[in-house]
């Protein structure tokens, strides 16, 4: 599973490379609505109740609304661009899921009952319109924030909805704030047993470090970004593993 993902991954990467940065003449946008229903439906542990949340899909849906026809431009500060662009794929993330549920034990099962050409996982679907382009949420990730920013801690905020993925934080991001929300996004993971099981002996890491290793090590190497956040601490001979990754749906 891990090396079919990494190819997929690749694959989705050099493909969402080519697609041009959408763009619009929009002011920074407010994430104000986002943020309210994140606070009504997800917990501090970061689960979803997928069932209310249906219920205010209609809400949901203006704000991504709004997200399609404000997309950042050069005026925006790197942070509020950044900001838009995690908000936007967990927002559309949730969309993709209610879209499918109940019905559905992980986003993974959405991707067995795609039948359109080329398209093998959800993170292919082209579901999603922002600036008059048809995007999927690989185009968001890897077309567009990896891609125009260096900033490994988005592996902490961009949520798949499964149990293994980061928590969905339940407040939106903000600019002014992100940089301390990526922060605490990292503590929260990197301190979570169910996710990184750290001693100074071995530590048992999230696949994430694996699979996004490249995106780290650019700027330092993984035990730096494991002692940076963990409460134990490591050395380069403590012995590392990555857990399997759970896939199951992080619903409550």
């Amino acid at each position: 599973m891990r090396s079919f993902l990494l190819i997929v991954w690749l694959i989705t990467f050099a493909f969402g490379s080519c697609t041009a940065t959408p763009t619009s003449n929009a002011a920074p946008v407010d994430h104000s609505a986002w943020d309210k229903l994140l606070k009504k439906h997800v917990n501090d542990k970061g689960f979803v109740n997928y069932t209310a949340f249906k219920k205010d899909y209609e809400e949901l849906k203006k704000y991504l609304d709004m997200l399609s026809t404000s997309a950042p431009n050069d005026k925006w500060s790197k942070e509020e661009q950044l900001t838009y662009w995690i908000n936007a794929y967990n927002a559309f993330t949730i969309q993709l899921i209610l879209d499918n549920y109940p019905g559905i034990s992980s986003i993974k099962d959405i991707g067995s009952k795609i039948k359109i050409p080329f398209v093998n996982t959800p993170w292919d679907v082209k579901f999603i319109k922002i600036g008059g382009q048809k995007m999927d949420l690989n185009n968001i990730e890897h077309g567009i924030i990896r891609k125009k920013f260096d900033e490994p801690r988005i592996h902490f905020a961009l949520v798949c909805a499964a149990k293994s993925c980061p928590p969905l934080r339940n407040e939106a991001y903000v600019a002014d704030r992100l940089n301390a929300q990526l922060d605490e996004q990292a503590r929260d993971f990197i301190n979570d047993k169910t996710k990184n099981n750290i001693t100074k002996d071995k530590a048992t890491l999230s696949k994430i470090m694996s699979w996004y290793g490249g995106d780290f090590t650019k700027q330092m190497p993984i035990v730096d970004w494991v002692n940076k956040y963990s409460s134990v601490k490591i050395t380069k001979n403590t012995n590392l593993d990555y857990m399997d990754y759970n896939w199951e749906l992080n619903g409550k």
